[in-house]
């Protein structure tokens, strides 16, 4: 993993992060709406990423309460209704509260209520193990001693950088694996709730980079190295700010397969850099687009 393009992503969230809080004075309504319309999009990746069949359209019909063409499982359905509670839950609490076993033991309560009440809102007892490809996760005896570790391990280091504190943080986590169910879902809402509470944007890691993902975690087992998930951390929050900025800023928001075309440039070459977030582009709905200033 190459580290200068790491430190690189470090540099420019502070200057982003910079530029969105003098861009957000007096816009929380448009603030608010982005975080609404965004729902729907994180459910539907975290959920994709553990294999679930609902597109995006179909979850934003699922959490607008709108018929849908085809049959869809009971169990779908309320993976959708339940992950969406659990990001409102997060937009609402985060910045007040502290992230602790009892908050992770609450959102996977929300998590799994009607799909596995028998395994919602408690870690794995004594009997219960998992495994995750050939690893296999720690002993249920362990996991209220690693956790308390993990979190104690993230609050320490808060002088290092968000990217990498999220990442590890994440990986250890994923590692544990304490619940029979939902461990990917509630790790990834929980980066949500402490880059909120640290006054950061929130993210989302996209079912398209799910091999990426999980090739972290293969690199983390192998050799405890945290390179490929801090790249991925990294492009989601600069993602994240584009899209942000672009609003917020006022600019003209245009498909980048438009913007190519008008500035006469070329797109397969913006699309890698937009996946490379070395562009202001950001994806909306799955699709690539970027904020073309209007002055």
């Amino acid at each position: 993993m190459n580290m200068t393009k790491i430190s690189g992503f470090y540099s420019k969230i502070a200057e982003l992060r910079e530029r969105y809080y003098k861009a957000a004075i007096g816009k929380n309504q448009l603030l608010q709406m982005i975080e609404e319309a965004e729902v729907a999009e994180q459910v539907y990746n975290s959920n994709a990423i553990e294999n679930s069949t609902l597109s995006l359209e179909e979850t934003e019909k699922i959490l607008l309460q709108i018929d849908l063409d085809r049959y869809i499982s009971e169990r779908e359905i309320f993976e959708a209704k339940n992950l969406a509670r659990v990001v409102s839950y997060i937009n609402q609490k985060a910045q007040n509260e502290k992230l602790t076993l009892d908050n992770i033991l609450l959102m996977h309560k929300m998590l799994l209520s009607n799909i596995n009440d028998g395994v919602a809102g408690r870690f794995r007892n004594q009997n219960e193990w998992v495994r995750v490809g050939s690893y296999i996760a720690v002993n249920p005896k362990e996991i209220t001693d690693r956790l308390e570790k993990t979190l104690a391990q993230y609050n320490a280091s808060s002088s290092e950088h968000i990217i990498r504190r999220i990442a590890l943080l994440h990986l250890n986590f994923e590692h544990i694996h304490p619940f029979v169910d939902g461990n990917g879902r509630i790790g990834r809402v929980m980066n949500n709730f402490l880059l909120i509470r640290e006054g950061f944007v929130p993210i989302n890691i996209k079912f398209i980079d799910r091999n990426l993902y999980y090739d972290a975690f293969k690199e983390f087992d192998e050799k405890q190295a945290t390179g490929i998930m801090e790249e991925i951390v990294g492009k989601a929050i600069t993602n994240s700010y584009h899209k942000r900025l672009a609003y917020l800023e006022g600019a003209s928001i245009m498909l980048l397969s438009d913007y190519a075309k008008q500035f006469k440039l070329s797109h397969s070459n913006l699309l890698n850099k937009a996946n490379r977030q070395t562009i202001e582009a950001f994806m909306e709905k799955g699709i690539w687009k970027i904020g073309v200033p209007t002055t």
